[in-house]
């Protein structure tokens, strides 16, 4: 096998940012695999350069020089920007290479712009492909392991490919560490509920947990793990084996089912100042939150309860939540979660659009074969600039309405005030603080409901009359792309968003929504579960 010069671009965001958020926040969002892929790479002789970029480096400049095989790692948000970095990397004359969430998502549409797509991934895929490494056009060809590796590299191995990237991150520095691959639960949203839990060995963490103290003073380590904690007390041993008390700190997303007051005291033990867990609904996914077969108002209070509970422990914790579910009808998910806003004060509240993100779930296939997905460009599927599911019991103005009107009740004044005084230490205020003065989240999606009202292209596209993309949204990605407009290969600003049920043999069929009849004093989706399609690893700020 022939030494290839290697470059290994890992796309936290998909263009240059200004919010002093994204500033501070882009550098802890660096993925895990394509350290683990540099790694591997100069493991098989090659020579690697690794640029991270978070939204302020020079994209062009720092990737399209002697390169012969470029990898790309990206969210389906930064797709457009992967295709035009891909097309002049072509036309250079290197071998490109797509993995990370939007190339499991969405294979069918990324292998007209790249050599190689990757899948499931480990270091045997990665051999095979740069022992060939040859041009794959007009169609790229699509790889994947059987499984996830069930071992990856050390911290101490990624470690030269992880310490520029913290350096442009001064004001708060996460590492990225994994436990486990997968998740237990089934939930029909989330990228992880088909691949199997597996654990990552314990002694790899514990010698990963003490290098790290030999490289930072106090670190604070973000677990990458969809579902961190399933086997608690397995993790909680091997932490408490390595770390003294006070020697580091660590953010997780978990479940609220995982996190009993016990469990919770002792990550608190354990330096856990940050968790991140999910609720999503008011009507469903009772086995996550702990909730039983409670629902509407009594899951408010009882969710409300256990919050409070962690947040006397933990000084950070965000609630996560999806707007437009199938199990939502009419204004009351909405007023219970400003409910749940007023009783819950402390904690941080994260919303999604409901999104279907390509393959990313085997539920996908319904929302295609009803017509409900929208073929919104991927530069919006970010989970807050575009909703590219029809809802089911909303139309589109409705939803606006409630959208709106819920983030800025969240995000006023006086709850912003509320949360900050119900917040401990300086840096969960200060963080929590900026986070609600820096969204724009509310101004956006308000100009959306108005264009609904102004804009016959806007609105025929949202509601599915009409596949021509409105100007609007042509021109966000012309200006967000900037000089990589020019580059983009043609077609590449659409996708035929039904792509995955077309590989499996089926067609799509557009037809009107049916309104479902209530329930007797609920909701019409409480008698039915939801569809949720919002890929976890896709949801973003």
């Amino acid at each position: 096998m022939r030494k290839l010069r290697i470059t290994i671009l890992d796309l936290v965001t998909k263009g240059p940012t200004k919010r002093l958020f994204n500033r501070v926040m882009n550098a802890n969002l660096a993925s895990i695999m394509p350290q683990v892929i540099g790694v591997w790479c100069e493991e098989l002789g090659h020579d690697v350069r690794f640029v991270c970029y978070t939204g302020v480096e020079d994209l062009v400049g720092d990737v399209l020089h002697d390169t012969d095989v470029l990898f790309i790692g990206a969210f389906t948000r930064s797709a457009q920007t992967a295709y035009a970095i891909s097309n002049l990397s072509r036309r250079s004359g290197a071998v490109t290479v797509l993995g990370g969430p939007h190339a499991r998502c969405y294979p069918q549409d990324a292998a007209k712009y790249f050599d190689y797509v990757l899948g499931f991934t480990d270091k045997t895929t990665i051999s095979d492909l740069l022992s060939d490494a040859t041009p794959q056009r007009p169609l790229g060809v699509q790889l994947s392991a059987r499984r996830q590796p069930t071992e990856l590299p050390s911290l101490q191995e990624r470690w030269k490919f992880i310490a520029p990237t913290l350096a442009k991150a001064s004001f708060l520095q996460i590492v990225p560490m994994v436990g486990s691959m997968g998740c237990p639960y089934t939930c029909s949203f989330c990228i992880d509920s088909v691949v199997p839990y597996q654990p990552l060995p314990f002694d790899q963490i514990r010698n990963d947990l003490r290098f790290l103290q030999t490289k930072v003073k106090r670190p604070r380590v973000g677990w990458h793990d969809p579902n961190f904690g399933v086997r608690f007390d397995d993790y909680m041993n091997t932490i408490e084996e390595v770390v003294p008390p006070g020697r580091m700190r660590f953010v997780a997303e978990s479940s609220l089912s995982i996190l009993t007051e016990p469990h919770v005291k002792r990550l608190q033990r354990n330096g856990f100042d940050a968790l991140l867990p999910g609720i999503e609904s008011w009507y469903d996914l009772g086995n996550k939150s702990k909730t039983g077969s409670n629902v509407g108002a009594e899951k408010v209070r009882q969710v409300a309860d256990h919050v409070n509970m962690i947040l006397r422990h933990v000084p950070y914790v965000q609630t996560n939540f999806v707007l437009g579910l199938d199990c939502d009808e009419g204004s009351e998910p909405f007023e219970l979660t400003k409910k749940f806003v007023d009783l819950a004060p402390g904690a941080y509240p994260a919303f999604s659009l409901l999104t279907s993100y390509g393959q990313a779930a085997p539920l996908n296939l319904e929302l295609q074969r009803a017509g409900r997905v929208l073929p919104f460009p991927f530069h919006f599927l970010d989970s807050n600039h575009a909703m590219n599911v029809r809802p089911l019991n909303y139309g589109w103005r409705e939803f606006y309405d409630h959208a709106v009107d819920l983030t800025r009740y969240a995000l006023s004044g006086s709850r912003v005030a509320k949360r900050l005084w119900a917040n401990r230490g300086i840096g969960t205020k200060a963080l929590n603080a900026l986070r609600a003065t820096t969204s724009n989240r509310a101004t956006y999606q308000a100009k959306i409901r108005r264009l609904l009202d102004e804009d016959v292209q806007v609105r025929q596209f949202i509601e599915g009359q009409s596949p021509e993309l409105p100007k609007f949204y042509s021109n966000r990605i012309r200006k967000s792309l900037g000089s990589l407009w020019d580059a983009l290969p043609e077609g590449a600003l659409m996708h035929d968003q039904n792509a995955y049920l077309n590989s499996q043999g089926a067609t799509a069929a557009v037809v009107p929504l049916p309104r479902r009849p209530r329930a007797s004093g609920s909701p019409a989706a409480k008698a039915a579960p939801s569809v949720v399609a919002i890929g976890k690893v896709q949801a973003g700020e």
